[in-house]
């Protein structure tokens, strides 16, 4: 990926970064001897950050000696941005390019902890009988955002001889979808399926994960200096949070709910048990890797698998180093384990 443009994407919320600085020191000691942290999520609070809310309503961010702020993201806001400016302690990243285009960009920030082992994209279409899979949908049109041209829709491109000549824009607006039986757009396996079904129909989705899509999502990430100079605080934060993500997923979600709903107020209780469901359905978050390992499992293997499926779809240079992007220091430890067997009695 050009660097240019790399750069640009972490810079388009200088402002956003410098409104968010405000008065907050990261790390500081506060009353209590517990640590203040913030954390920068990557969009308005929903059950995709609910084992964050989770923690932080359970009091697990506190038990591991930290007073953790949860700074909601929205339109605008660049989590790398703040990162590199170190306006935040923690940010959420949404998928497996954040730490790389980080890593391309020099931006000494890297992902600890995946909070999903799939990433939730999904392409969704109507009820039709000529596409039943992913590659049926080569050679047809399908709404993608600008982001994902440059994204997965290359890895599609690579493995399943999508064209560009495929691609219509994608505005995050149901209606042309709705008004088209024919069309085909990107979505987010939670979202853009549960508005299409209120609207009377009900869609075919596939998510990319279950045809060799290789990404996590869902990142925790630390800058470099955090790393460096304060591993034990990104080792009670990340411990922290896998035990909320464990709670929120197989215990009583809410908690968490109501503090994703006094943050947000477009959530309501059935889209929240709705996400809940599907990512449980789909081994979003517990799947794979972290059923031994623990949720938030990274393995060089799964990142290195990325790494090559993208350069070899002109996403990356070959010389992008992998393991600039993440950090297996403070995963694969077991944590939540033994929460996860006493709430579900496995």
């Amino acid at each position: 990926m050009n660097r240019n443009i790399i750069l640009g994407l972490l810079g388009a919320a200088v402002a956003v970064a410098i409104a968010i600085v405000l008065v907050i020191q990261p790390g500081r000691e506060t009353e209590g001897d517990l640590v203040r942290v913030t954390f920068a999520t990557d969009w308005k609070a929903q059950a995709e950050h609910g084992g964050f809310y989770q923690a932080l309503a359970k009091g697990y961010y506190e038990e591991a000696g930290l007073d953790v702020e949860i700074l909601q993201g929205g339109p605008g806001v660049n989590v790398p941005q703040l990162l590199a400016a170190h306006s935040v302690d923690f940010g959420l990243g949404s998928n497996s390019f954040i730490p790389l285009n980080m890593a391309a960009a020099d931006a000494g920030a890297k992902a600890v902890m995946a909070s999903f082992q799939k990433d939730p994209q999904v392409f969704i279409t109507h009820p039709r009988d000529d596409v039943k899979s992913i590659t049926d949908m080569k050679g047809k049109p399908i709404m993608v955002s600008d982001a994902t041209v440059s994204a997965f829709w290359q890895w599609l491109k690579s493995k399943y001889g999508f064209e560009d000549t495929q691609i219509r824009k994608y505005t995050f607006n149901p209606a042309p979808f709705l008004t088209d039986e024919q069309a085909i757009q990107q979505g987010y396996l939670s979202s853009e399926p549960y508005m299409i079904r209120q609207q009377g129909v009900e869609p075919q989705v596939f998510l990319l994960s279950d045809y060799g899509y290789p990404g996590y999502a869902a990142f925790i990430l630390a800058s470099d200096r955090m790393i460096a100079e304060r591993p034990e605080i990104v080792q009670a934060f990340v411990d922290a949070s896998i035990r909320g993500w464990v709670d929120y997923v197989y215990g009583d979600a809410s908690p968490a709910n109501e503090l994703i709903k006094r943050d947000n107020p477009d959530m309501t209780d059935d889209i929240l048990a709705n996400a809940i469901r599907l990512m449980k359905e789909n081994g979003i978050v517990d799947s794979g890797e972290t059923l031994t390992l623990g949720v938030g499992a990274m393995t060089n293997e799964r990142w290195q698998k990325f790494h090559d499926e993208m350069v070899t779809a002109g996403v990356y240079d070959s010389d992008l180093s992998v393991h600039s992007a993440y950090t297996l220091e403070f995963v694969n430890q077991g944590v939540g384990l033994d929460l996860k067997k006493e709430l579900t009695g496995e």
